[in-house]
């Protein structure tokens, strides 16, 4: 399960080589559509890559210190630094591609 993400402890859960953070909302209808495939990558990848979620509400500062302005929202760190953002539905197929394609860049 995915840990979540606060204003707390997103320094301390993206300090690692590769953290997959998603931003999402309980009100986010695409974001229900994505939740599914966030929890398939996050057991296929799990001895590679550190996953969390940060719920938007109450967080829209952190939110916008990471320029995500639509969700669902997947913002990639690499060893604390947010490098990449990816907004909207993936399929499976389509996050595990890009999961592979960044890992093989580490």
């Amino acid at each position: 399960m995915s840990t979540e993400i606060t204003r707390n402890n997103i320094k301390q859960e993206t300090d690692n080589k590769i953290t997959v953070i998603d931003f999402w909302a309980p009100w986010c209808g695409p974001c229900k559509i994505m939740d599914p495939v966030i929890n398939q990558m996050e057991k296929q990848f799990a001895d590679n890559i550190h996953f969390g979620k940060m719920n938007v509400d109450g967080n829209e500062d952190i939110a916008k210190q990471y320029k995500v302005m639509s969700m669902p929202s997947i913002v990639l760190f690499k060893n604390g630094k947010a490098v990449e953002k990816v907004t909207g539905i993936y399929s499976a197929k389509q996050m595990a591609h890009y999961l592979k394609r960044k890992l093989a860049e580490i």
